[in-house]
């Protein structure tokens, strides 16, 4: 049996310390570490984002941004998501859906998608989740989808299924590292009625401000995907 009261961990740079000393303790106040201060503050979503153990490459938090944002992910929506990888997006879509909303996953993987619901468990977000073992090229369950995000090799081959399984207007969302991916994606997209069809790249780079003066940080965050967007008809203009 372990004893948790005295059980330490070892975090790289700062120290050892026993989380369960910190139980108890208020928010905002100071508690050290060697000789290092840190303020104890509530989680925020970039924290357990930044806690998620990774198996499989994830969806970094410059493009979430900007799924969120154009596939209008707010409480209540009910979602859809093939590629759920280690969960990362998936922890940051179920944030934005709860109380009420839901995140569907599909993956082919078991082993990513233990990985990844344990990691929904610890980010406590699992009363928001569904994982299915399914592939998303053969077929969508769901009907009357908000969005459906793909996160997959191929995501064309998806395109047919998820126009079934979109509400009128709903969004959906393709995330590929290639340019020749997304034309395959566009490509077919334009075989079903989907308007506003958009693809963007999304850069990143911090500003270093010091007394001295401000330059770019030398860490920027440049290629990691391209994100296409396109939106959901049922009819020709009219």
């Amino acid at each position: 049996m372990i004893d948790t009261k005295h059980k330490t961990d070892h975090f790289k740079g700062v120290g050892v310390l026993n989380p369960s000393d910190l139980i108890g303790k208020e928010y905002g106040s100071i508690f050290t570490v060697n000789t290092k201060e840190f303020y104890l503050l509530k989680p925020t979503l970039m924290d357990k984002f930044k806690a998620l153990k990774r198996k499989a490459q994830i969806i970094i938090p410059k493009d979430a941004a900007n799924i969120i944002l154009h596939c209008d992910i707010t409480p209540g929506k009910t979602i859809l998501e093939a590629g759920v990888g280690s969960g990362g997006l998936t922890t940051i879509l179920a944030s934005m859906i709860q109380p009420d909303g839901m995140v569907i996953s599909y993956d082919l993987r078991s082993d990513f998608i233990n990985h990844a619901q344990k990691n929904i468990d610890n980010a406590k977000l699992h009363d928001f989740v569904t994982i299915k073992e399914k592939d998303v090229t053969k077929a969508i369950d769901e009907t009357n989808l908000h969005a459906i995000i793909l996160d997959i090799p191929n995501p064309w081959d998806a395109v047919k299924h998820a126009w079934n399984a979109l509400e009128t207007g709903g969004t959906l969302c393709t995330y590929s590292p290639l340019i020749s991916q997304v034309e395959n994606t566009i490509k077919t997209m334009k075989q079903y009625s989907f308007i506003d069809i958009k693809t963007f790249e999304t850069l990143y780079r911090e500003m270093i401000v010091k007394e001295q003066g401000t330059r770019p940080s030398f860490d920027m965050l440049g290629h990691t995907g391209y994100l296409t967007f396109a939106r959901k008809v049922t009819s020709e203009l009219l």
